[in-house]
């Protein structure tokens, strides 16, 4: 691999030959290294670093007999930021596909539609869940509120209370995260739960109804060849503006000269490679960043990173012999009964007929290293699959082919109670570092969306001078936006 050395010490604006990095080619990254291939005038050049083989991280697509794969469930939302959303569409065509949403969600033990609509719940609830969620949304105002430092379970409880709070959010986010409700922190009810309250969860209802919705209002964009053609689509368009991808490197170390970071250092034991870098933009997890840094981070920066925590997953794909399985494009357990935690169908988001005979089901099962679950077979995990179908009244009666698994070991921040203190510990050093910018969902320990973490990428870019520094003022109010982001579901 190519070195590139400085003509000048970062900050001197001074013409240089070394290219920009971005560590990860994750969406995040992916944008990034789009966003810099526009630039106009265009940087010397654009690195791209990423151990896996192929772009996309986890939200790439696959093949699995004939059938076009992802990581799990993943929509791109019309809700995007303007110009995130017409620079997919630009590059996606008419392989971007708008597709209603036609989900299920099992609460009081019965099939509702998700997302929620007035008649179908209205019909389809059980009575006794219903008077009790009525009696919740009416005694609201006379509901004590839990005292004590505000945590996950006491904002939901004050806003919606028992009834929704203890037979969806408490069991669903317990799966998720592994974690009581009342160990995990209130951002991930800021950032996690659009309908924090009975007033907003029935105005998205309304919002449903013909005559009230918009044209999007309950669909998505969804590519003809998986969610993962939006980033391939976006890496194309990146490499013909110049930026170069290269894929399976390892990154080993990444040099800083005192608060500046110099250079990334890629390769195998005894066998390195130094790249000089006119400014590293790193989307990759900020426990791993920390790790990598040469001289290495304070001691309480390190411990920090010790203390953080990811939420593993394995994704489980059941192939059926059959057309399709059911006509609903994710179905969601928030039971505690049955572990996975949702299901979809990929050939019923971008209405695949093809192939004729054969569909998958692709079960989402929070899991770590160490769990029991981990180290079963594809084979056991599969029949424990089918299990859990037969439990919740979907069984499978036409004949299974095989069963394939993929193990995602960073699926989701895991917000317990001390996670800010750590990040914020990690987030100020890095902050003080010259030359570096970290963002993304891994980067900034956000669990957001594909078009969130576009944005991101887009802002992180626009925050960026030609001779690597950073307008830091600039970046501080982009990132005070992106903590307003709300997940889409």
């Amino acid at each position: 691999m190519v070195e590139y050395e400085s003509m000048r010490d970062m900050g001197t604006g001074a013409q240089r030959t070394s290219p920009f990095h971005v560590l990860g080619a994750g969406p995040a990254g992916i944008a990034a290294a789009y966003a810099l291939s526009r630039r106009q005038p265009k940087p010397e050049a654009v690195e791209v670093l990423e151990a896996a083989p192929v772009a996309g991280g986890n939200s790439a697509s696959f093949m699995i007999e004939g059938i076009w794969c992802d990581f799990g469930s993943h929509r791109f939302h019309p809700v995007a930021d303007p110009d995130v959303l017409a620079d997919v569409k630009a590059l996606l065509g008419p392989d971007l596909l708008l597709r209603p949403r036609h989900g299920r969600i099992r609460l009081g033990g019965r099939w509702i539609h998700f997302p929620l609509k007035i008649g179908d719940a209205l019909t389809r609830l059980p009575v006794p869940f219903a008077a009790s969620l009525l009696a919740d949304t009416a005694l609201k105002p006379l509901r004590r509120k839990r005292t004590g430092a505000p945590t996950f379970s006491s904002v939901l409880y004050d806003g919606l209370g028992a009834t929704i709070s203890e037979n969806f959010y408490f069991p669903y986010v317990k799966k998720l995260w592994g974690l009581d409700p009342d160990h995990l922190a209130v951002t991930l009810a800021e950032r996690r739960v659009s309908g924090s309250s009975v007033g907003k969860i029935l105005g998205k209802m309304l919002r449903m109804l013909p005559g009230l919705r918009s044209p999007t209002t309950g669909r998505f964009y969804y590519p003809r060849r998986g969610f993962g053609q939006i980033s391939e689509a976006m890496a194309q368009a990146a490499e013909k503006g110049g930026a170069a991808f290269r894929f399976g490197t390892r990154i080993r170390r990444i040099e800083r000269e005192g608060n500046r970071v110099s250079a990334i250092w890629t390769g195998d034991d005894g066998a390195e490679t130094r790249h000089d870098s006119a400014g590293v933009l790193s989307t990759i997890p900020i426990t791993t960043l920390v790790r990598l840094m040469d001289p290495p981070a304070p001691p309480e920066v390190l411990a920090a990173a010790d203390a953080i925590r990811y939420r593993g997953m394995i994704l489980v794909y059941l192939i059926l012999e059959t057309d399709r399985f059911t006509e609903f494009d994710a179905h969601y357990f928030p039971e505690l009964s049955i572990p996975i935690s949702r299901m979809s169908e990929p050939k019923n988001y971008n209405a695949a007929t093809e192939p004729k005979g054969v569909t998958l089901l692709c079960a989402e099962l929070p899991c770590d290293p160490g769990e029991r679950w981990w180290s079963m077979s594809d084979a056991e995990l599969g029949e424990a699959f089918c299990g859990w179908l037969e439990g919740v009244g979907l069984p499978v009666k036409v004949p299974v082919r095989r069963c394939e698994t993929r193990r995602l070991r960073h699926a989701y921040p895991v917000y317990d109670l001390g996670y800010q203190a750590n990040f914020e510990t990690m987030d100020e050093w890095i902050l003080g570092l010259d030359g570096l910018i970290n963002f993304g969902r891994q980067g900034l320990f956000a669990h957001d969306n594909t078009h969130h973490a576009f944005a991101m990428a887009y802002g992180a870019v626009g925050c960026l001078a030609a001779d690597g520094s950073i307008d830091r003022e600039k970046w501080a109010e982009r990132r005070a936006e992106f903590a307003r982001h709300v997940v889409e579901d």
